[in-house]
C-alpha cells in the first residue's frame, strides 16, 4: 500500500517537547521559536525527517506554523484546516489560530512585547515571509533572530535520515522536450531579466528542467536537490550522488556540474564574490540564501522561479499524456465505485475504501501497461460526519463505517508516469435526505459553472473564483478554500503558480491543468465536494464575438451520483452540459470496463434531460 493508516503525531508528547522547547530558548536567551510546516525547499510534502511541527504539536495537515513562547504556544493553520487542527493537538498546550484572520505577522502586532527576542531558522521560511515577520516585529519594538541550529533537530532523538530515492529520467516521449532545449530557454531569459545566476529551490522545478524524477518524499516524484542556473550556460546541480545510478550520473553531467547539497553555500559564496547578480525567488528561496548571498559580496535580485510559467503550461506530449492517465484513472474510479455501490451499508469502512480504490487504479494500471507509480496524495476517505474535515486523513484510531443515510466524500489521485490524476467524487449511502441531495446540487452547480466559463487573455484565477459560489451565495452558502490549484504532469499534485481562488493572481494561459472542485461542509454532520480537473485551451474566436475566448477541457472521466442531483435546480445548459458529460464518460470509459461495473456505468451516465 501507498498510504498509511497509522494515528497521526502524538499530541499527548506535545506538552513535555514544549517543555524542552522552552529549556532552550532560556538558555539561548530568546522569548519564542517558530516550528513551520516546511523544509528547507518550502515544498507542500516533505520527508519523515522534516515533520518538525508533527513532531511538536501532532498537526498532521501540509500547512501551518507553531509559535512557541514562554508562557504560551499558538498554531496557525488556514481553513482546511480548522477542524482536522483541534483534533490532532493538546488543546490544553496550543491555541489554535486562524492564518487568514489573523496572520502571523498580524497577530505578532497586536501580541509581542517591545523587547522580545522571536527565533526563526532562516532555512525554512521564504524571503518574504522573513520580510514580513521581520517588519512586524520591529513594528512593536521586536527582534527577529535567525538562529544556526534548529533546536528541533537537536531535541528530536530519533528523527528519520534524509531521505535518498533513486532519480529516475523521465523519457522525451512523455517530457515532449529535451532538457537541454529546457536548458537553454531558461538560460536565455535569465540574460533578458539582467542576471547571471539564479537559485532554483524548489525540486518540482528540477525535476520539470531536467527531466528527472525521484522518490525522496511521499506521493510525489521529487528529487530533493538545489540547481543554479547560469546565463552563459554552465550550470550546477546540487544532489546527493548516492541516488544516481551509472546511467543517471552520466545523463545529469552532460547537463551541469554535479555537485554534494553541503557545497551549495561555497558555490553561492564564489560567485557572489565575484561580484554578480543571483536570482532568488522571494517565495519559494529561504532567508538562508538571501542573506549569505549578501554576507559574501553579492547582489540578490528578487526574481520569480524561471520554470514556473513554462512547467504550468503543458506541451502536446504532457497534454496527450494527461488524456491517457485520466482515462486511465477514470475507468480504476468508476470500477471503485460501482463495487462500492454493491456493498451494503455498514460493510465497508473508510480504510476498507482506500484500499480498494488503490487496488483498481493498481490492476488498471497492470491491464493498460502503464503501472500505477504511487497515489498523488493520501486519499480523503469522509464518511460522515469525518467528509466535513476538508483535508481528513483518516487513520486506525479515527475509522469510520460508511453508513446508512450519510455521504462518503472520496478525494483521491493517482501517480502515473503520463501524468498526475486528482478527482473528488461524493456519494450517498443509502437514501440521501432532501438537504444532502439540494446541496450537492448548489456544489455540482458552482462546478459547472465553472467548466462553462468562457474568459478572455489575462484572466486571473482571482477573476472566476467567484463564478463557483454564485449558487452557493444565492443560498446563504460558502466554503472555506479555494476552488481550484495547479497540477503537474507527473509531478507534484498541487503546482503553482496557477490557481482559481481569492488569491489566485497569475494568468491562466492555455496549457494549464486546474482542479475544478467546489464543495460544502456541515460540521458535524457530512461533507460535499466534487472535483474534475480541467485544462485551459487556446483562445478561439466566438460566433459574432470580437474577442478570442479561452475555455476549459474537462480531463476527468467519472460519473457523478445521480441520487444526488435535484434535476429541477438546473437550468436548460447545465442538463445539456451533463448528459453531454455523461455521453463522454460512457463512450470513453465504457471500452475500459465489463460485467457488472459496465451496467452500472450505463445506468450511471443515462439521459436525464430526455433530449431538452
Amino acid at each position: 500500500m501507498f498510504q498509511s493508516f497509522d494515528s497521526h503525531g502524538d499530541p499527548t508528547a506535545g506538552r513535555a517537547r514544549v517543555t524542552l522547547l522552552r529549556e532552550w530558548l532560556d538558555a539561548n536567551e530568546l522569548d519564542g521559536f517558530l516550528v513551520p510546516r516546511s523544509d528547507e525547499h518550502q515544498g507542500e510534502y516533505v520527508a519523515p525527517g522534516s515533520e518538525r511541527l508533527r513532531w511538536l504539536t501532532g498537526f498532521a495537515g501540509s500547512a501551518g506554523v507553531a509559535l512557541i513562547l514562554r508562557e504560551r504556544a499558538h498554531i496557525f493553520v488556514d481553513g482546511r484546516y480548522t477542524l482536522q487542527v483541534r483534533d490532532q493537538v493538546d488543546l490544553s498546550v496550543f491555541t489554535p489560530e486562524s492564518l487568514i484572520e489573523t496572520p502571523l505577522p498580524a497577530w505578532i502586532v497586536k501580541n509581542i512585547g517591545k523587547g522580545a527576542r522571536i527565533g526563526f531558522d532562516p532555512w525554512l521560511h521564504t524571503i518574504a515571509d522573513a520580510k514580513a515577520l521581520r517588519k512586524a516585529t520591529e513594528r512593536v519594538g521586536a527582534t527577529l533572530v535567525a538562529v544556526e541550529k534548529n533546536p528541533i533537530d537537536e531535541l528530536w532523538s530519533d528523527r528519520p535520515a534524509q531521505p535518498l530515492g533513486k532519480v529516475e529520467i523521465q523519457p522525451i516521449a512523455y517530457a515532449g522536450e529535451l532538457a537541454r532545449d529546457k536548458l537553454a530557454r531558461l538560460a536565455a531569459g535569465l540574460t533578458d531579466e539582467g542576471v547571471i545566476h539564479t537559485v532554483l529551490t524548489d525540486p518540482a522545478s528540477i525535476a520539470w528542467a531536467f527531466n528527472i524524477r525521484g522518490s525522496d518524499v511521499p506521493h510525489t516524484p521529487l528529487p530533493l536537490s538545489f540547481a543554479i542556473l547560469s546565463a552563459q550556460g554552465s550550470h550546477y546541480l546540487f544532489i546527493d550522488g548516492r541516488k544516481l545510478g551509472i546511467e543517471q550520473k552520466a545523463y545529469l553531467t552532460q547537463l551541469a556540474d554535479l555537485r554534494p547539497p553541503s557545497a551549495l553555500d561555497a558555490e553561492l559564496a564564489r560567485l557572489a564574490a565575484r561580484g554578480g547578480k543571483i536570482g532568488l525567488d522571494p517565495a519559494l528561496a529561504a532567508e538562508h540564501l538571501r542573506t549569505h548571498v549578501e554576507a559574501s559580496g553579492g547582489e540578490v535580485v528578487m526574481l520569480a522561479d524561471p520554470t514556473r510559467l513554462p512547467r504550468a503550461t503543458k506541451n502536446q506530449a504532457e497534454i496527450a499524456g494527461t488524456r491517457a492517465a485520466h482515462r486511465r484513472d477514470g475507468a480504476a474510479v468508476t470500477k471503485m465505485l460501482a463495487w462500492l455501490d454493491r456493498q451494503q451499508p455498514g460493510t465497508v469502512d473508510e480504510i476498507r475504501a482506500v484500499t480498494a480504490l488503490e487496488e483498481f487504479r493498481r490492476s488498471t494500471g497492470e491491464e493498460t501497461q502503464m503501472p500505477l507509480r504511487d497515489i498523488s496524495f493520501d486519499t480523503i476517505s469522509g464518511a460522515g460526519p469525518n467528509g466535513a474535515i476538508i483535508h481528513y486523513r483518516v487513520s486506525t484510531a479515527t475509522n469510520r463505517k460508511l453508513q446508512a443515510g450519510e455521504l462518503f466524500l472520496l478525494d483521491s489521485g493517482a501517480q502515473f508516469q503520463d501524468g498526475t490524476t486528482d478527482i473528488t467524487r461524493t456519494v450517498a449511502v443509502g437514501e440521501p435526505t432532501e438537504e444532502m441531495r439540494e446541496r450537492y446540487t448548489i456544489v455540482l452547480k458552482g462546478m459547472i459553472a465553472i467548466t462553462l466559463l468562457r474568459f478572455p487573455p489575462g484572466t486571473r484565477g482571482s477573476d472566476i473564483d467567484a463564478i463557483a459560489r454564485v449558487a452557493h451565495w444565492k443560498a446563504g452558502l460558502d466554503y472555506a478554500h479555494g476552488t481550484g490549484h495547479g497540477v503537474g504532469s507527473f509531478l507534484s499534485v498541487h503546482e503553482g503558480p496557477q490557481r482559481i481562488a481569492k488569491s489566485g493572481t497569475e494568468r491562466l494561459a492555455a496549457g494549464m491543468i486546474i482542479s475544478n472542485e467546489p464543495g460544502y461542509y456541515r460540521t458535524g454532520a457530512y461533507g460535499i465536494r466534487i472535483e474534475n480537473l480541467i485544462l485551459v485551451t487556446p483562445p478561439e474566436a466566438l460566433p459574432g464575438g470580437d474577442i478570442a475566448m479561452h475555455g476549459f477541457e474537462t480531463l476527468t472521466l467519472v460519473p457523478f451520483d445521480r441520487r444526488l442531483i435535484k434535476t429541477e435546480l438546473l437550468s436548460r445548459e447545465e442538463l445539456v452540459w451533463l448528459d453531454a458529460y455523461n455521453a463522454r464518460v460512457l463512450s470513453e470509459i465504457g471500452p475500459m470496463v465489463d460485467g457488472e461495473t459496465l451496467k452500472w456505468l450505463e445506468a450511471a451516465t443515462a439521459p436525464f434531460s430526455h433530449g431538452v
